[in-house]
């Protein structure tokens, strides 16, 4: 079978890469619980830690930033050190344009963090639009001019408008007010850092996975980390969809539940929102499941890549498939951590069986290529998200499993009847136009089913959901 193309490769390296830029989503992931104590008890205290984090954060990653600015060609080395000369030196210049970028990614999420606290996300869903907006239009109107640059401009200028001015421009309107500070000895900063700390320290299965597929791949046959790749972006569309988007979204309010003390509340709501997020992640994965074979067709099948890489592709796809309910679980039940400010624990979890999980990818993916490599990431993942629930069980007092359980039993079933029935349509030919009406009508269909048996079979949380969103679609729906 002639391999899809690969994409470039360097297992280490990328995983250093990685390591380094991760860090900027956990210090608004810190500042969130810390924010909304403050808002709750004393605003106008509140006002003086967002300036003083803010203030403070915003030193540091500028001096970080001047530090590998200047250093950037050691790093190309360190990372790269295959390079070319030529290739060098394009890496270093497109590097040290977009290096600045990572100052408003910081200052303009400890931003975002402050809104979310105070319940408002119109910047952070907007903030992201335009950020890669600022990148196809640096590269659609200087790409021109100046190359493959124009992206890594458009990028530095998506990055200050969309992921700082925007934020900022919100929190204006809505009348929050700080004056920035430096404080690297502040008691309030050094608890900041101490909450930051572990989850830019710790390695879970969240950012590793994909690392040990490129490090066991890269010793396996030529084009399995590409087929990983190729699977991958898709497996993840679900997973941002749903376990991002709710655990994103919930974060704030298990903040405020538990800075209010309302330990019952905070319990009841990290299950109801655990409960909604499994009926759609099941629901959302068995429908990319059935589709899968004609969204492959559609977004991948061309050129070097045949109908025989669609195959193994569609296949390793709908084995990651398995682990999307697991990825949502876990991306929301270590918010309810984060929001008591325990960092620690879950970190300390994940990291053990990231640590654990090693010998399973080796030895699934020498026996069974890229779906063993798959199929290892599927039960690694769930295991960590399922020691984080009882973790979360023993220290919390819930959620209750029973409930979850009660979920997962009648979200599975109404995704195995709309599954079942929209893989019985016949296939409607070859070619792109083949897959498009393929897509169209299988998807219509679980769909319609779907929608359906919510109705029918969903649990209370998933059908008050579901009620929501047809409430904002058609104003008149009523339960």
């Amino acid at each position: 079978m002639p391999a899809p193309p690969r994409t470039p490769t360097r297992p280490p390296s990328r995983s250093r890469i990685s390591s380094i830029i991760c860090w900027p989503a956990a210090l608004s992931i810190a500042f969130i619980p810390l924010y909304a104590r403050r808002l709750e008890r004393d605003p106008a205290g509140a006002e003086r830690l967002l300036g003083l984090i803010l203030g403070t954060t915003g030193v540091a990653v500028v001096a970080l930033t001047a530090i590998l600015w200047w250093q950037t060609p050691r790093l190309i080395d360190w990372a790269f050190g295959g390079f070319d000369a030529e290739t060098r030196s394009l890496t270093a210049r497109l590097t040290r344009i977009v290096l600045p970028a990572q100052i408003f990614v910081v200052t303009g999420g400890v931003v975002r963090a402050a809104l979310m606290a105070r319940g408002s996300f119109r910047a952070q869903a907007m903030a992201p639009l335009v950020y890669n907006a600022g990148i196809i239009l640096g590269g659609v109107i200087l790409g021109p001019r100046i190359g493959v640059e124009g992206f890594s401009w458009g990028c530095l200028a998506g990055a200050i408008t969309g992921l700082l001015l925007l934020p900022l421009w919100d929190a204006r309107r809505q009348g929050v007010r700080f004056q920035l500070r430096v404080g690297f000895v502040d008691s309030d900063f050094l608890r900041y850092a101490a909450l930051a700390a572990p989850l830019t320290l710790g390695v879970t299965l969240l950012t590793v996975d994909e690392w040990y597929d490129r490090l066991v791949g890269n010793h396996l046959a030529e084009g399995t980390i590409a087929l990983l790749f190729y699977a991958r972006v898709l497996m993840q569309v679900p997973i941002r969809v749903v376990g991002q988007a709710v655990a994103t979204a919930a974060m704030p309010t298990f903040s405020r539940l538990h800075a209010s003390g309302d330990v019952a509340g905070l319990n009841r709501l990290v299950e109801d929102t655990l409960r909604v997020a499994l009926g759609v992640a099941l629901l959302s994965a068995t429908a990319l499941a059935v589709v899968a074979e004609p969204v492959v067709r559609v977004l991948y099948e061309r050129g070097a890549f045949d109908p025989e890489d669609t195959a193994r592709v569609t296949g390793i796809l709908r084995i990651m498939l398995f682990a999307v309910p697991a990825w949502v679980l876990q991306q929301i039940a270590v918010r309810a951590f984060y929001a008591r400010e325990q960092m620690w624990s879950p970190m300390l979890l994940g990291t053990a069986v990231a640590a654990l999980a090693i010998p399973l990818y080796v030895m699934l993916g020498r026996t069974s290529g890229a779906e063993g490599l798959a199929a290892a990431g599927a039960l690694a993942i769930w295991v960590n998200a399922l020691s984080t629930l009882v973790l979360g069980r023993v220290l919390h007092g819930g959620p209750s499993f029973a409930p979850l359980l009660g979920s997962v039993a009648r979200g599975g079933a109404v995704a195995a009847v709309a599954g079942f029935a929209a893989v019985l349509l016949p296939a409607r030919g070859e070619g792109l136009a083949g897959a498009l009406a393929e897509l169209a009508l299988a998807g219509a269909v679980f769909a319609a089913l779907a929608g359906a048996g919510i109705f029918v079979l969903g649990d209370a949380p998933l059908r008050a959901a579901a009620w929501r969103i047809l409430r904002r679609l058609w104003p008149g729906a009523a339960p």
